[in-house]
């Protein structure tokens, strides 16, 4: 028999098993005990940017906006101002991670590019972000110098010699991320996947990170410099992740993607109205655990809600379009119980900077209806540094012209500037002992900018070229019989809908006729007035990345008695410079019958 005291301990024991009820016991009444409330949700921002391509002053564009109802250009971008406002986002928002969807680097502006984007790693390191998903231009000089870029050091593995500028280049503070690139080890290149964790009182959130490039990087990029690596599937490598991610306790997924789409809307529609592109059919075989997918590569920005064309994929898609005009602010509440997402939203900031005026001679000027940024100090004094010690080769004047020249398309696929390009690897490589070429070739995808001069001309610097041509390749001249001269012309077309088409130079003239079946579309084909002789040989200048099958033109490789010349930028340069007051080159090379 229990006695009054043991009586009431058990009673005591008992009240504290069952906190939710009222017990009367005997002698006391138990009182019930306060039930401990949830964790408060965690609130999570992630700050995101992609195709920065090493922009680190403002890159004098705008992006359009409404504004008290009228459409408004903000102008915007410039790497000090983005730095600026992720500190003021970081400051306000203390669970954060700072994510680059690729593009970081390759394709950049001369003051980034003359110290081989060494300037953007470092000015990026100040800003603190934690991951880069690598994108298929930070493949432009080689898997040894991108090591470089993430590791440090200063092995020179490109004609321009590395740290010029800082003897003790450190390389990234931030990791590369590269799930789907493999070596031949069949390990990844870069760390597939990151986790960043956050701590609130007694709970913690885990948000992972897979980061991943496009799988036809190989198409767009010089097959040296993916030599080496592989690119798998995007989807199956990423879902395939999933599973490990989740049983090390994450509780977001965001998968971080150098692949993209366009739209027909603007930066923040919701509904993404005219939603296309090579992302697509990633997103519809992606796991639907993935909670956020950050893209890019197309330079285009959006803030989509996916179910809205996927029920079955519930994916926030965004991207912030290019060279740091805007900023991608990511909000997830994650509920730290249940390990998951409870709501999430996304919206594009735009990072305006300073006025300029643009190339139709309007002033774009700042405005006080949009936060107004200051660059930010510490990022300011290294863009600075290298931009002082840039100037003199930027700002050196090569020639004069009496009016732009720019990438506009004809119905041909021939535009102005990159016929001109093609007229200059021409010229630099006709001599015998230069290459004896009979004609050049050009690609698209190396024109990167339009040669803007101001009403009734002016002087052209050779930072502008710089602009027009920042890869850095050099020009090569290859002999080919004209029975590949023949194939190369038609590699072109074989695709009727979607061409790939070369820029000729004036010495080159032939005749397309798309109703005719592949690979008996071109014809007839003008080398130097004279009709393509089959069993002849001919010398065609090419610059370093077609050379070696870049675009996927892999006649190019078929090429013999190669002579490498000067780099691209410098023909370009010299070109203008012995041709001052030049007009725009003829589009007249390609006639085409559809």
């Amino acid at each position: 028999m229990k006695t009054p005291a043991t009586f009431k301990h058990w009673a005591l024991s008992v009240c504290h098993a069952a906190s939710l009820a009222t017990l009367t016991c005997g002698v006391i009444s138990c009182a019930p005990m306060a039930q401990k409330p949830p964790p408060a949700p965690f609130q999570i921002s992630l700050l995101a940017f992609n195709d920065l391509h090493g922009n680190l002053e403002p890159p004098q564009l705008s992006v359009r906006e409404t504004l008290n109802q009228m459409p408004t250009l903000v102008p915007a971008g410039g790497i000090a101002y983005m730095a600026s406002a992720i500190a003021q986002l970081k400051a306000q928002n203390p669970h954060h991670a700072v994510v680059s969807a690729g593009d970081m680097i390759g394709a950049s502006p001369l003051v980034s590019a003359l110290f081989l984007d060494e300037p953007t790693i470092e000015a990026v390191n100040a800003i603190g972000i934690d991951f880069n998903a690598v994108g298929n231009h930070e493949f432009d000089k080689g898997v040894s110098e991108l090591e470089r870029m993430r590791y440090g050091g200063c092995t020179q593995f490109t004609p321009i010699k590395p740290c010029l500028i800082n003897p003790q280049f450190p390389g990234a503070k931030f990791e590369f991320l590269a799930a789907n690139v493999k070596k031949e080890n069949g390990q990844t290149l870069f760390p597939a996947y990151g986790i960043k964790v956050f701590k609130q009182d007694d709970q913690e959130v885990k948000v992972g990170f897979i980061g991943m490039t496009l799988k036809g990087t190989p198409q767009i990029v010089t097959p040296a410099g993916v030599k080496g690596v592989r690119f798998e599937s995007e989807a199956e490598t990423a879902n395939a992740l999933v599973p490990f991610l989740k049983a090390q306790g994450v509780s977001a997924l965001v998968l971080v993607i150098h692949e993209g789409g366009t739209v027909q809307g603007g930066p923040n529609d919701p509904t993404c109205p005219g939603l296309t592109g090579d992302i697509i059919p990633i997103l519809n075989q992606l796991d639907p655990a993935f909670d956020v997918v950050v893209s890019g590569h197309t330079h285009r920005a959006y803030a989509c809600d996916y179910s809205q064309f996927n029920p079955a994929k519930p994916f926030l898609l965004t991207s912030a379009g290019q060279y740091g005009t805007l900023l991608t602010h990511i909000e997830l509440q994650v509920d730290p119980q249940q390990r998951k997402v409870v709501h999430k939203t996304a919206r594009n900031l735009i990072i305006q900077s300073e006025a300029f005026t643009n190339s139709a001679g309007v002033r774009v000027p700042t405005t006080p209806l949009l936060p107004q940024y200051t660059a930010l100090p510490v990022v300011e004094k290294i863009v600075a540094s290298y931009k002082h010690a840039s100037s003199a080769q930027a700002m050196r004047v090569v020639s004069h012209l009496p009016k732009s020249i720019t990438r506009a398309l004809v119905p041909s696929g021939e535009n102005p500037l990159g016929n001109l390009i093609a007229d200059a690897q021409w010229a630099a490589t006709a001599a015998p002992d230069k290459g004896n070429s009979d004609f050049a070739l050009m690609n698209p995808g190396g024109v990167r900018a339009d040669l803007l001069m101001p009403a009734g001309g002016g002087p052209v610097s050779y930072g502008q070229i710089f602009s027009v041509q920042p890869f850095g390749n050099t020009l090569v001249v290859k002999s080919f019989t004209g029975h590949q001269v023949k194939e190369l012309l038609e590699q072109q077309f074989l695709n009727a809908s979607k061409p790939k088409v070369l820029f000729p130079s004036a010495q080159l003239r032939y005749s397309v006729d798309l109703k005719q079946a592949p690979g008996q579309r071109v014809n007839p084909i003008v080398i130097k007035d004279a009709a393509l002789q089959l069993n002849q040989l001919y010398r065609i200048t090419m610059n370093s990345f077609l050379s070696t099958g870049g675009d996927g033109y892999t006649v190019f490789n078929q090429g013999t008695e190669s002579l490498v010349a000067d780099l691209d930028v410098d023909a370009l340069a010299q070109y203008l410079s012995q041709h001052p007051g030049i007009e725009p080159a003829a589009t007249d090379r390609i006639q085409k019958r559809f």
